[in-house]
């Protein structure tokens, strides 16, 4: 049967997406209808805004209708009904196994490849969709670049990144570095409180494996800390969340401790990256 937006132009069935949206409490509305539109189209968003009298017809149709349904009702993410997501210059393919890359992350990113050493050994550890490990990759081909996670179903989609963006990163399935040995250490692991307030988004349909990590949000942090003081890395980068920097920094203190610690920051100006060396 004939939805709203079948027959409409592309500028009225966006407007009719965007009230749905909106009505829902969709941060984004417009942007979502856009992104939504285009994926159904099989067109770029560009193309939507040059051609918004063409009427939306065909199998579009109906795509459309399930998207913007699925995102107003059900309040699943973009990422996971258009099954992409953009980080640095790559375009990864996600689904509900892994947590959706976010641009916060790519400020761990850009720290790696102007900072890790010519030809250096990296662990990317919880790699999820391998967004940092394959843009580091992309990035500085003349790194080695490894990439752990605990969750088989993580690294399935990983892996099949790394495949069809034809990036050569090896993968190990087990908890932190998994037992592998590096010269520098990467992650962007859990750092929400458990029980924290998330908006529906989040809370109903991202992995809550790779979002929580205890009352204070640092229990993965702790671990992976000490994991990497133990082992014969001399750099790491851990991403952090808001005002968290501080208590990280601290995990790498103590008396006689030979490790140095920095703060970077994202693009909003959040403390974010939280550097880490020893001579």
């Amino acid at each position: 049967m004939p939805g709203p937006f079948s027959g409409v132009p592309i500028g009225e069935a966006l407007a009719s997406a965007q009230i749905a949206l909106e009505g829902a409490g969709v941060d984004t509305p417009r942007l979502d209808a856009e992104i939504l539109l285009a994926h159904a189209l099989g067109i770029d968003r560009t193309r939507l805004m040059l051609e918004r009298d063409t009427p939306v017809e065909g199998p579009a149709i109906r795509a459309f209708q399930i998207a913007v349904r699925r995102r107003s009702v059900e309040r699943v993410p973009v990422a996971y009904l258009t099954g992409t997501k953009g980080f640095r210059r790559l375009e990864l393919e996600v689904d509900p196994r892994v947590l959706i890359p976010r641009p916060d992350t790519e400020a761990l990113v850009e720290w790696a490849v102007r900072g890790l050493p010519p030809g250096a050994r990296v662990v990317d550890v919880g790699t999820g969709s391998g967004a940092i490990a394959l843009a580091l990759k992309d990035e500085r081909p003349d790194l080695e670049v490894l990439a752990t996670d605990v969750s088989g179903a993580a690294l399935a989609v990983a892996e099949a990144n790394a495949r069809r963006l034809g990036l050569e990163v090896t993968f190990a399935e087990g908890d932190l570095l998994a037992g592998l040995d590096a010269g520098a250490v990467l992650s962007n692991p859990p750092y929400v409180e458990t029980g924290a307030a998330l908006a529906p988004e989040i809370a109903q349909h991202e992995p809550p494996r790779a979002l929580f990590a205890g009352s204070d949000g640092l229990d993965v942090h702790r671990r992976l800390v000490a994991a990497i003081r133990a082992s014969g890395a001399r750099l790491a980068g851990l991403e952090v969340g808001a005002g968290q920097a501080a208590a990280v920094r601290a995990l790498w203190a103590g008396e006689g401790s030979p490790w140095e610690t920095d703060v970077g920051r994202d693009l909003a100006g959040t403390e974010r990256v939280v550097s880490a060396w020893r001579p």
